[in-house]
């Protein structure tokens, strides 16, 4: 397959991934672009000057597309997907996969029945920190993985998230699930095994109390995000839907026996994640998620609290967003629809995320009650971990 044509439905902040597509003289460019917004479709021409423009994914269906990248808010995921996959064009859903566990169910079924590709933006599987620890995982370097806790301090929660759309329960379930999809699917990935039940607490315990609100319909990403909003309380022009958690605790137990933690906080002075692994012969530790960070080994002996570690290995810096994660997720991406095969995304992973972040949201708002999250299909298993070919 050569001269791929792509189209992006959605023109939002992660509209960008897209430019690594976008190689005319590669064999593949960005031939059509799609918002309902006027402002959002007219600056996606500037990038894309040769692309065609629509107001509604639909009118791209019958365009004889490759693929298309659909980044549209999280709401929005399972419907579109389900329309493309049904025209047979390969798709590219940004994470997290559908806001429900159904939702990803039907996106997968829709899939599966279509035969059409499914490719899941979960990038963090391509981030420098995340491939670290995973190669020391597999090494052996910790012995057999037993426990996982994840600490999110999402600190520019404030701006990224509590002023649009992101607040709104109705199209993102919770941070839990939107924030945390990525996290979850991480320590999936690092277990080697999937969440089969979930419990939560958490709540809406400082930007509740602030009264200030906007509606920002029409706003681009860039024209309220401001590093300098601090302390968190002096925030102003929050939405005027916000009923979404900005704090949040959920543990869970896997189908292998592991068990995780995960700590969600949108109001910390500092924005990064930091994972805990604990195996059968030691643990690691990552310090800093991008260039300049390390991750630490402790696995020689017992001892007190010591800084030094047995083996410390240090993150390179990489062109691209999210640690040189972005082109490289595309790459694979663009590879997937010109030749097929498996991928290191996965979207059963990423359908467990979703259900295991789902579950945690139900159990949070249910006083931490337990959740079970329901199997799937395993003929879809099969057909998905078996990279998408009868």
């Amino acid at each position: 397959m050569t001269g791929l044509r792509f189209g992006v439905v959605g023109l939002g902040a992660r509209s960008k991934l897209a430019q690594h597509a976008h190689a005319p003289g590669d064999g593949a460019e960005i031939v059509a672009v799609c918002d309902p917004a006027e402002k959002q479709r007219q600056a996606a021409l500037t990038t894309y000057p040769g692309a065609t423009a629509y107001a509604d994914h639909r009118d791209l269906l019958e365009l004889g597309l490759d693929g298309v990248f659909l980044t549209t808010p999280d709401d929005l995921h399972e419907d579109p997907a389900i329309d493309f996959l049904r025209a047979d064009v390969a798709v590219f859903v940004e994470k997290p996969l559908a806001i429900t566990t159904e939702g990803c169910d039907r996106v997968l079924q829709a899939a599966y029945e279509s035969g059409a590709r499914l490719y899941v933006g979960h990038n963090m599987r391509h981030m420098p920190v995340v491939q670290t620890m995973r190669d020391l995982i597999v090494s052996g370097a910790i012995g057999e993985v037993k426990a996982i806790w994840c600490r999110h301090f999402v600190g520019h929660g404030g701006d990224f998230y509590f002023k649009d759309w992101h607040a709104d329960r109705r199209r993102t379930t919770s941070l839990l699930l939107q924030k945390g999809a990525h996290d979850i699917d991480v320590m999936h990935w690092l277990a080697g095994g999937y969440t089969t039940h979930a419990s939560a607490l958490g709540g809406l315990v400082l930007y509740g109390g602030i009264e200030d609100r906007l509606d920002r319909t029409g706003q681009r990403f860039e024209d309220f995000v401001d590093e300098s909003n601090w302390p968190p309380l002096s925030q102003t022009g929050l939405a005027p839907v916000l009923d979404v958690e900005d704090l949040s605790m959920a543990n869970f137990q896997l189908d292998n026996g592991v068990f995780l933690s995960y700590q969600q906080c949108h109001f910390t002075p500092d924005y990064w994640r930091n994972y805990t692994v604990i195996g059968t012969h030691g643990r690691l530790e990552n310090f800093g998620d991008g260039p300049g960070g390390v991750v630490k080994v402790w696995n020689s002996r017992r001892s007190g609290y010591r800084a030094d570690a047995d083996q410390v290995v240090e993150l390179g810096a990489a062109d691209g967003g999210h640690g040189g994660a972005d082109p490289r997720l595309v790459a694979e991406f663009v590879r997937f629809v010109r030749d097929g095969g498996k991928t290191l995304t996965s979207p059963i992973a990423a359908r467990a995320a979703v259900a295991a972040g789902y579950a945690a949201t139900t159990s949070l708002r249910s006083n931490g009650t337990p959740i079970d999250i329901p199997p799937l299909d395993p003929a879809l298993v099969k057909y998905f971990d078996e990279g998408q070919s009868r």
